[in-house]
Formats: structure tokens, sequence, C-alpha cells
């Protein structure tokens, strides 16, 4: 949205606030287009085909490390107390509860278990007469058939993710019943010495496991995702704009032959730089914040 058509009124009576900041990924294309393509410029000539390739490469490369595209979603976690990975799902940034009071409880992910692919070696279907194990009629008897769930799994969520130290609770932790519990905590493995809960990403399968001690709470997952989708959800913010064009020139001049190394080199240079100044522009430190840290960490001794 620009400011030249678009009045204060249409602004506050339409849905699209903060949308100022962004430019779209095809005007992202066309400006490059004009500014690089042409006789008498950078690049003589060059499909728009792979300009949008090379535009989208450099928006999915640019979010994981610059843009830090991070969404989040939010579910009251069920009885089965499994999440399925939104579409858009790259890796998760955290996972957590909230309290009554609005508070975020992080939840650790656990490396002791797994969800493994479970043979279905019950006495139903068609079996191999070697081995036991029945084969699926839906792909002419050749796959295994597998288990609605693995025993590992369903061991793991009928008990407590806090294992041998159940007893440990975030009183414990909290309050003044620690000094009650002097010596018990000896040799607990960090990520079960809290009671939080904890979960398994099965990324086979696309789901989220959580342990029983999570269940029926409001889970929130913060995760990371690489920005493509629709239009309307392909937006480079403006303090990137720069590095977007460097980058899309460096990865065009690259692939094509003829091209003297010293322009590739002058460009791969440039581009280096605009990702590093949108890095720093988009990292969104004020001087007043860190003043205040800084304040909160003096401490004078008398």
């Amino acid at each position: 949205m620009g400011l030249i058509n678009t009045t204060q009124q249409n602004y506050y009576a339409g849905n699209d606030f903060g949308g100022y900041q962004f430019t779209s990924l095809e005007d992202i294309i066309n400006n490059f287009i004009v500014a690089y393509v042409g006789e008498g410029k950078i690049i003589n000539k060059v499909r728009r085909s792979d300009i949008q390739f090379h535009a989208r490469r450099a928006l999915q490369e640019l979010s994981f490390d610059v843009f830090k595209s991070t969404k989040s979603q939010e579910i009251e976690l069920s009885s089965s107390r499994t999440m399925v990975l939104p579409q858009d799902y790259v890796n998760y940034v955290k996972l957590m509860w909230i309290d009554s009071n609005g508070i975020e409880r992080i939840i650790y992910p656990t490396n002791k278990t797994s969800n493994p692919f479970a043979i279905d070696q019950s006495t139903t279907g068609f079996s191999d007469n070697d081995s036991g194990y029945n084969l699926d009629p839906n792909t002419g008897y050749t796959d295994l058939l597998e288990q609605e769930e693995s025993d590992t799994w369903a061991k793991y969520k009928a008990s407590s993710a806090t294992s041998d130290n159940s007893n440990i609770t975030n009183d414990d932790q909290d309050s003044d019943l620690y000094d009650f519990n002097k010596g018990q905590r000896y040799g607990v493995d960090p990520q079960y010495a809290q009671a939080n809960g904890s979960f398994y990403i099965d990324e086979l399968k696309g789901k989220i496991h959580f342990s029983s001690n999570v269940n029926g709470r409001t889970i929130i997952l913060k995760y990371i995702s690489d920005s493509l989708g629709t239009d309307a959800e392909m937006q480079v913010h403006k303090f990137a704009e720069e590095a977007m064009y460097k980058w899309i020139a460096h990865a065009i001049l690259s692939t094509k032959i003829n091209i003297p190394e010293y322009l590739v080199a002058r460009f791969k240079k440039e581009r280096f730089a605009e990702v590093r100044k949108a890095k720093l522009r988009l990292s969104n430190i004020k001087l007043e914040e860190i003043t205040q840290v800084l304040r909160g960490k003096f401490k004078q001794i008398k």
C-alpha cells in the first residue's frame, strides 16, 4: 500500500494496517527489471522466470537469518496430545503452555524417546509366512502395514514427562519447599528437572507429541517459515529491499556464461554488505532499551 494513492480515511477503514513497511515480491521483481535488466545495463538479457526463481530463493534464505519470519499458532491440546505442524512450518523456535495468569511456560524437547515405524504384526490382514508381518493391500501387498501408534510412544504418553523425577514440581523450585528437598536432585538430567512437560516432533508424520502433564493446556507454537505462500504473504521489509536486489543480481550473474569474474565478485561483495546492513536494521536495537538493561545490571556495592 502506497502513500500516494491512499488517503487517511481509506487506510483506517481498511485492514492492511502497517502494510507500508513491506514491498511485495512482485514489485521487487518489476523494480529489478527496470534497474538492472536491459541494453547498456548490468544484465543485458534474462528471462522473467529466472528472476522469479532467484527472487524466491533470496526470500527463502533471507527469511531464515535476516527477516526472522517467525509465526505462531495457539491451540488447546486435546486428549490425543498431538499438534499438527503448520502448512508453512520449517523449524520450531519454541513451544510453550499458558498458565492461568497468561505466563508462558516453556516446554522442552525430549531426546530419550521417539515414534518409530511400528510394523503391524496383528493376526488380521495378509501376512508374509516367513516374517509374520502384515502387508498393505492398498499397495498390492508390497509394503508393510504400520500400526496406528508405536509401542515406544504409547508407553511414553502413558508416563509423566518428568520420568523418574515426577515428584519434582514447580513448587519445589519456586518456594521455600526447595529447602526440604535438598539432595533429591543429585544426578537429575536438567531437561527433566522441571514440571513444564516435554515434546517430540515427528517430522515424517508432521505432528508434535506432548507428554501427559500438558494435557488440556493451551499450547503456543512459535516457528520459522520461509515466507513463501500467497502473493499477500510474499513480502519484503523495506529495510531489506536493496539486499534482495543484490542477491538476485549476484545469483543471475554467477549462473550466466561469459560474465567477467570481477563483476560476479563485485556483486557478491555488495550482496554481503547489503545483507549485513539489513540484519542490523531489522535487529531493531534502541539506545534507550540498551540503557535500561545496563541500568538494571548495575548494582552498587556498599
